[in-house]
């Protein structure tokens, strides 16, 4: 077995192949333009759509080429892979502004690599008239065929548009063109892209017949209750830094339960395996260091928004865990609050127990009194004592924001009208 396959095996990363032996053996005789694509149908990636991605840059480190779909063409319509219902259509000014962003992202994915190619299926499925489509691809797809597939039949009783139900003939026709024009031989996915991965092999058998080209996908990624990996109790986690801070995609990560860190390191991370095999025996060694979800928030940090990126991130963990916020740059600071929970109070002067009360921190003047006395009480991280303390412009940050800090977690970002 090759290297690879083997490393891609080690971390869980084979679900399907459509030859398994022709695949290994394409591997090892040359280097393989592959594959994988994504839709603009959002401004922004999430970490549900790492996984196929990070593994085609393990075939590109292993001296393949990745060959990178925005699909600017079939994104203007559907994917019925197991959704409950239909796209919401966009203007083709917002999925061309959508299919530069997705690139400038993955780009950051493989920066520093100069051996991939991006293409958008717009450029050739925009050309195809309905007649052509009909004439020179309808007609080599039977409707069995298409009615035999997950992610079709599934759909079934509650409705299928003739939209999506073209779908997979669509992503079948850009592994075609990818095969003939680009020298595409294997298309890698998730788990639900199998079907139209199949669909691209049985358009190219039926067009040019015995046509050497592979298909691979990846299994989802679950937790250990069985739901999909990916979501924060806030919702999806962005690759972009505006809707997801550097410092809130670190702490995502560095989240995660222990039950799930081995396996996030294999499937995510470029750790090889002695270094993850070593945090594994950390994780249930000594799990209250948190080694191992420490090591996966700062490689994907690093490998998501890069180096920069991930010691801002450091530093406004370091910041709010001794309580100095005042020594983050300003836009640190902003990225610090974003995801507190909030208070709004009038722009004047408060003793530090009303403040702790009107603000919501405490429910109550004694429980105030009490805070303050113990050294519970931190206001923009300096700690106060004295039940006499005057909470006034001095204590607002940039003139509009005062950060409250109860005991060691227990945050509270106060705006002012």
């Amino acid at each position: 077995m090759s290297k690879l396959l083997e490393d891609l095996k080690y971390r869980d990363l084979v679900y399907q192949q459509t030859d398994e032996e022709g695949i290994k053996e394409l591997l090892e005789k040359e280097s393989v333009s592959i594959y994988c694509g994504t839709d603009p149908t959002g401004n922004s990636l999430h970490i549900g759509h790492l996984l196929p991605f990070l593994t085609l840059k393990r075939f590109q480190q292993h001296g393949h080429k990745p060959v990178i779909l925005v699909g600017g063409g079939t994104g203007i319509i559907g994917d019925p892979s197991g959704r409950s219902e239909e796209r919401q259509l966009q203007s083709l000014e917002v999925i061309e502004d959508n299919a530069r962003r997705l690139e400038g992202q993955l780009r950051n994915i493989f920066r520093g690599d100069d051996n991939i190619e991006f293409v958008n299926n717009r450029d050739w499925l925009g050309k195809l008239s309905m007649i052509e489509f009909l004439r020179d691809y309808g007609k080599l797809v039977n409707i069995n065929y298409l009615l035999a597939k997950d992610s079709i039949s599934s759909r079934l009783d509650n409705g299928l548009s003739f939209t999506e139900f073209s779908y997979t003939i669509l992503q079948g026709i850009d592994y075609a063109y990818l095969n003939e024009h680009h020298n595409v031989k294997l298309q890698i996915g998730g788990s639900d892209q199998w079907g139209n991965i199949t669909t691209g092999l049985e358009i190219m058998r039926k067009l040019r017949g015995d046509v050497e080209a592979y298909g691979f996908t990846i299994p989802l990624m679950l937790k250990s209750d069985g739901t999909k990996f990916g979501k924060s109790t806030g919702g999806a986690v962005w690759l972009d830094p505006e809707q997801t801070t550097p410092y809130e995609f670190y702490q995502f990560w560095f989240n995660t339960a222990d039950t799930e860190v081995v396996p996030a390191l294999k499937k995510f991370t470029f750790l090889e395996k002695d270094q993850i095999e070593a945090l594994r025996e950390s994780s249930e060694k000594e799990p209250h260091l948190r080694l191992a979800q420490k090591a996966l928030a700062e490689e994907m940090v690093k490998i998501v928004h890069g180096e920069k990126a991930l010691e801002s991130a450091l530093n406004i963990t370091k910041a709010l865990f001794s309580g100095n916020i005042k020594e983050l740059t300003h836009d640190e600071l902003k990225a610090a609050v974003k995801g507190m929970p909030k208070s709004e109070l009038e722009k004047k002067e408060y003793n530090i127990v009303d403040f702790l009360v009107e603000s919501n921190l405490v429910q109550s003047k004694r429980q105030a009194r009490e805070d303050v006395s113990n050294g519970a009480v931190y206001v923009n991280g300096d700690k106060v004592t004295d039940l006499e303390y005057v909470v006034e412009a001095k204590d607002r940050l940039e003139d509009g924001f005062t950060v409250l800090r109860r005991g060691k977690k227990k945050y509270l970002l106060v705006e002012y009208k």
